[in-house]
């Protein structure tokens, strides 16, 4: 596959796709949780990004699994790459969790809202920017 002249470059261009499309969403729900920009309702911008951030997940994980592929030995054994992935299953457990606890009451985060789930909003930012910054430094290590 790295022998190929466009799978692999694609695969690595859909990649950064995946990560922005995953990435810039969350981060900016997280900020709005957190209390910037408060003129939005913290309900419509959920509806509206994670769709968004949905799709940068699936694109990510189709994409990096053909570059995982592509070097699979060295990269089971790179603990950059190890770190990476634990942070990838910590931000999508994170994830799934805010949604079961807070989805059905992200209304009320307009008036009052909770400290976990700032607490857990803020946590999502330095995962999701971890996993990302992890990812970037494989090629280095």
């Amino acid at each position: 596959m790295r022998d190929s002249t466009w799978i692999y470059p694609l695969a690595n261009l859909t990649h950064l796709l995946g990560l922005v499309m995953l990435v810039g969403p969350i981060a900016s729900l997280d900020l709005r949780l957190l209390g910037v920009a408060r003129a939005i309702a913290a309900s419509d911008l959920s509806r509206l990004l994670t769709p968004i951030a949905v799709i940068g997940l699936v694109l990510s994980l189709a994409s990096g699994s053909v570059l995982f592929v592509a070097d699979a030995g060295a990269l089971a054994r790179n603990e950059v790459f190890l770190a990476k992935m634990a942070l990838l299953a910590l931000g999508a457990l994170n994830a799934v969790a805010f949604r079961w606890l807070w989805h059905h009451r992200l209304h009320q985060w307009d008036v009052r809202p909770p400290l976990a789930g700032r607490l857990q909003a803020l946590a999502s930012i330095f995962i999701w920017l971890g996993t990302a910054t992890f990812g970037r430094l494989i090629a280095y290590f």
